[in-house]
């Protein structure tokens, strides 16, 4: 099941979100409102967490660094759920909004840009290999994650909407503040940019 496989994936993410859990359970127990909300915010939680949380290794490049800030985004969800509407936003353009903000802190914070290694994102499986395999992969990674990296950082965050949260692209302009057809228009280049970096790198191995 995709949202298990998802949990499975960022076992520091649970352990957080349990030690969240545990501390509002505590509290809930004398607020029934209290703990059916926390019923939700878990039910929310299960459902979204994969995709905050590949967005956010897109972003980053770094599974550790994306684990955190994924405990960081449901923590700073579960302080302000209360206060959520779902009737002004959908539960993915909340939490979203919540990821993009934080990596944006975090990598203010940083001072400087990260790769997004694509091996890590989106979550390949290695399949045995061989030496050579491993290598002649490595090296694709290695230079995908140099394209990317090359793009300007308004095409890196629609990337990684795309095709680390899967946004289709009205979920991406509702999100980023543009039409539509410009959220398009990006992607349209942003993939070409990366296929001639990509394309121009194989001609030099030949």
């Amino acid at each position: 099941m995709k949202i298990e496989k998802g949990l499975n994936e960022i076992p520091n993410v649970l352990q957080c979100y349990s030690v969240i859990l545990i501390r509002e359970v505590i509290v809930a127990d004398s607020n029934i409102a209290q703990h059916t909300g926390i019923s939700r915010f878990t039910a929310l939680y299960e459902e979204h967490m994969a995709y905050v949380f590949r967005y956010i290794n897109y972003r980053l490049g770094n599974r550790s660094q994306a684990e955190d800030l994924t405990s960081v985004v449901f923590e700073k969800a579960l302080a302000a759920f209360d206060r959520y509407d779902p009737k002004k936003a959908a539960p993915q353009t909340w939490l979203l909004t919540i990821a993009r903000n934080t990596v944006t802190d975090h990598l203010r914070k940083s001072s400087k840009r990260k790769t997004m290694p694509l091996d890590n994102a989106i979550g390949i499986e290695s399949a045995d290999p061989s030496p050579p395999e491993e290598t002649e992969r490595r090296e694709e990674y290695q230079r995908l994650q140099f394209c990317l990296a090359a793009l300007p950082q308004r095409e890196q965050e629609i990337i990684s909407l795309k095709f680390g949260s899967e946004l289709n692209n009205r979920q991406i302009a509702s999100l980023v503040g543009l039409s539509e057809n410009n959220v398009g228009t990006i992607i349209f280049r942003a993939i070409g940019k990366l296929r001639n970096c990509f394309e121009g790198w194989s001609n030099e191995k030949r």
